[in-house]
């Protein structure tokens, strides 16, 4: 690798790990804030917590990696161009195209390195999350007490059971009043504890009820060892353990995957087998289309061609027609099932290689666009990345759309924005050599009349008579 091509790497380098970290950062912060609802006021284990934010993060990285290429890309070629070392590498024989090879070099790099996450780490997170988010919503908040009313907690195995009841109980700092517990989990003891006040959280393998009880008395009565002793104990504060409690927090492991959760192979096989299988419903459809019409015209179904039933055959046909009718609106429905689930399998297959092809394209974009307008700035970099982007995901989730209701197949629904982009940053890649490179007259003011130019020559004005 040469110097100059070492150079335009690292170049690129301070950029983009600065914007997609700020990307990164956003975006978690915010699938964080979303979250909070279903993790908080549930009594869940640190661990739990801060593995559920966690497996948010690749979701986030998914995205924010290739929208990071773009900026750091508009913002290295706008700053050379506007130090003048493009033009000095002019000068010294060297073309701007040259300056691709490095640069989508990386942008290949990126796009492996993408592609290599989406199929391998992501549907991983992706399952793990779902079924930890199903065993946190069988989680309910407080232990599922209730107030004024007698509780009943059973313990694994068989243990207990414990009677509890309180008469205030606050959620959020899961703070307990008056609170009466009748424990019957040892047989040889009976054990009644009353408290005015007290606090409850679960142990760190989450298996045992722990109350903080304070101010409060309990009467012990042994049946067995020796029958008829009464025990009184008073106490300021105690801890008292329910241990082996039944609100037990298990961690799922089911075995479906849905489309965000497999990778590439994965999804090729459901969308291969589903599309083997609406081949078969629509021979079969027309089987049936052919014998209900076979029988509407009251030839006999097998017989040679020509052959007629009997008027009284005739007669008889509406019971087996209308079952054949019946038949064929059941294929029908099965057939659009089958529909919609081989276009969501193939969506979430060609997305995976649209999310990863999206980096090489951001530099075919972006390089021509930061060499010819070098003086729009930092303003430039983020007005441009954000339109770009923005028309990029718009064209994503309106093909997704489409392709779910079956006006595009999902390789046309997908591939349509990035085939569009690469159109445009190939007429852009083909005119930078015609550009100076220079930072005089290149700012917002260039830019607009560089886009107006654009559009007059794709919509030309009549020519007057």
């Amino acid at each position: 690798m040469s110097i100059l091509s070492r150079y335009i790497i690292r170049s690129h380098l301070g950029p983009l790990f600065f914007t997609f970290s700020l990307l990164t950062g956003l975006m978690f912060v915010n699938a964080v804030a979303q979250r909070l609802d279903d993790l908080a006021g549930k009594g869940l284990p640190k661990e739990i917590i801060f593995e559920a934010l966690i497996l948010t993060l690749p979701h986030t990285i998914a995205l924010t990696l290739p929208m990071a290429v773009l900026p750091a890309v508009l913002y290295t070629f706008s700053d050379l161009a506007a130090n003048s070392e493009i033009v000095a590498m002019s000068g010294g024989g060297v073309r701007p195209r040259r300056l691709f090879l490095p640069t989508m070099f990386m942008g290949i790099v990126l796009t492996g390195a993408t592609f290599f996450f989406n199929d391998r780490v992501l549907p991983e997170a992706n399952h793990r999350l779902k079924n930890l988010q199903i065993a946190i919503r069988q989680k309910s908040p407080t232990f599922q007490l209730s107030e004024s009313v007698v509780n009943v907690i059973r313990g694994e195995g068989g243990l207990g059971p414990y009677y509890l009841s309180a008469a205030a109980i606050d959620p959020e700092s899961s703070s307990l009043s008056e609170v009466v517990i009748h424990d019957l989990s040892r047989a040889a003891t009976r054990r009644t504890t009353y408290a005015d006040r007290g606090t409850m959280h679960m142990n760190g393998a989450f298996t045992d009820l722990q109350l903080r009880l304070y101010d409060g008395h309990s009467y012990e009565v042994r049946t067995l060892a020796e029958p008829g002793s009464f025990r009184r104990t008073s106490f300021d504060e105690q801890v008292y353990v329910l241990r082996g409690v039944a609100d037990i927090f298990e961690a799922e492991d089911g075995s479906y995957r849905s489309d965000r959760e497999m990778p590439v192979r994965m999804l090729w096989d459901s969308m291969s087998y589903r599309t083997a299988k609406l081949d078969s419903l629509a021979e079969a459809s027309r089987a049936g289309t052919l014998t209900a019409v076979q029988r509407a015209l009251g030839e006999e179904v097998g017989a040679p061609e020509g052959g007629i039933r009997s008027p009284a055959h005739i007669a008889g046909a509406d019971g087996p027609t209308r079952r054949v009718s019946f038949e064929a609106h059941a294929r029908q429905n099965r057939y659009d099932s089958l529909r919609r689930q081989a276009n969501r399998y193939g969506v979430e297959f060609h997305k995976k290689l649209v999310i990863a092809s999206a980096c090489m394209i951001f530099v075919l974009i972006g390089m021509p666009l930061g060499v010819r307008f070098p003086r729009g700035g930092i303003s430039m970099v983020i007005v441009v990345s954000a339109l770009v982007i923005g028309i990029y995901q718009y064209g994503l989730s309106t093909g997704e759309d489409w392709a779910d209701r079956n006006r595009a197949t999902p390789f046309w629904a997908m591939w349509s924005p990035s085939i569009g982009l690469i159109v445009i940053g190939g007429l852009l890649a083909t005119r930078i050599g015609r550009w100076t490179a220079s930072s005089r007259d290149s700012g917002w003011r260039e830019l607009w009349l560089e886009g107006r130019s654009a559009l007059a020559r794709l919509v030309p004005r009549r020519r007057r008579r």
